[in-house]
This record gives C-alpha cells, sequence and structure tokens, in this order.
C-alpha cells in the first residue's frame, strides 16, 4: 500500500510530466499563416549606401596629423598637425575609388570607402552600412583641416580626435 505522502508526491511528478508533454507538444506545432504571401526573410536587405558629400579626391594628399581630446586643444593641435607635415601622413588614391588609410590598430593601410548617412554625416571606414565599428566620422572638413573620430569607443578613447592638416604642395 502507498502512503498519502509518497500518492501525493507521485501524482504531482505525474502532473508535471504531463504538462511537461503538452508544452513540448504546442511549441513544436507550426501555427497555419494567415497571409498567403511568402514568409518574410530572416534579414532585411541591405539598404543602398548613400554618397558621402565629401569626394575621395578631396581628401587624398599628404597630412600633417595630430589628436585631441579636449574640445579647448583643437587650434593648438591643428597647429602641432601642421609641424608634422615634415613626416605627412600620406592618404592615397584607392584602385576602386576609395582612399587608402588605416583603420585603428591596423598597421597596414587598406582601402576605405567614403560614405554617407540619413543623417548627412559622413564616415570613412571598409564596406557596409555607415556608421559600423570600424568606421571613423567625419566631425569637420573644410578643404584644409580634416577631423575625424572613430565610432568603436575604444579606439575613439585611445586615438581621440583625430586632425588632419593638408601640407602644402612640394615646391
Amino acid at each position: 500500500m502507498i502512503s498519502s505522502r509518497n500518492a501525493r508526491t507521485v501524482a504531482n511528478l505525474a502532473i508535471a510530466s504531463a504538462l511537461t508533454v503538452l508544452l513540448a507538444a504546442c511549441s513544436s506545432m507550426s501555427l497555419p499563416s494567415l497571409s498567403s504571401g511568402p514568409a518574410p526573410d530572416a534579414e532585411p536587405a541591405a539598404a543602398p549606401e548613400m554618397p558621402a558629400t565629401i569626394r575621395s579626391d578631396e581628401i587624398v594628399g599628404r597630412w600633417g596629423l595630430a589628436s585631441f581630446q579636449n574640445p579647448n586643444d583643437r587650434a593648438r593641435t591643428e597647429a602641432a598637425a601642421r609641424g608634422q607635415c615634415k613626416q605627412p601622413y600620406v592618404i592615397g588614391a584607392g584602385t576602386s575609388g576609395g582612399v587608402v588609410m588605416h583603420l585603428a590598430d591596423q598597421a597596414t593601410p587598406q582601402e576605405l570607402r567614403l560614405k554617407g548617412s540619413p543623417s548627412g554625416k559622413n564616415y570613412i571606414g571598409p564596406a557596409g552600412p555607415a556608421g559600423g565599428e570600424q568606421d571613423r566620422e567625419i566631425v569637420s572638413f573644410d578643404g584644409r583641416v580634416l577631423v575625424t573620430r572613430f565610432i568603436e569607443k575604444d579606439a575613439a578613447v585611445r586615438y581621440g580626435n583625430m586632425v588632419y592638416v593638408r601640407c602644402a604642395p612640394r615646391a
């Protein structure tokens, strides 16, 4: 004979098992779709790339380079970047219309794209959506001074706002 305490435990286990089986059956059933069209794709289609308002040929050239963290240091940093023209940072023209620059923490430069965004911001980075983790935002550009900031937080902290000052052409 089963004691009432054991009977209660057995009954509770039986109920729990039955509920588990019912839940498993419910989750494996697929409900018919009410729409007659094809099932939507798992990934939305990538938005078409927007052209940047700055052309790649506008930033190809020799640049003095410096960086700042504090916006109050910008004027001093521009002067320091001008002084770097003795050993300029060269932004080259890429073979497919981009520019050749370094990504954050990369020793070898590679071709990057200038990308626009719906918000009107411009970015420099590898192919892909504007504002990606490897991109840098073009904070300002007037033809002579280019200021960029990396999107990825660690790189932004390490490198700060990068100031490129165009070096005069060689005489």
